[in-house]
């Protein structure tokens, strides 16, 4: 993977999971039903891993 793509992808991530903490927190969703959502897409995607 070329190194300008392997940035870009990182710049991505950061950015996507700041716009989700602010619109979360713009939303006024609890932090805690935040952090239960992320815990279940882990295991739910971490369950595929293992078929």
């Amino acid at each position: 993977m070329p190194l300008p793509l392997f940035l870009a992808l990182i710049a991505f991530v950061i950015a996507a999971s700041g716009t989700t903490l602010a619109l979360a927190f713009w939303a006024d969703v609890p932090l805690m039903a935040l952090a239960f959502a992320a815990l279940a897409g882990s295991l739910a995607l971490g369950a595929r891993q293992w078929r």
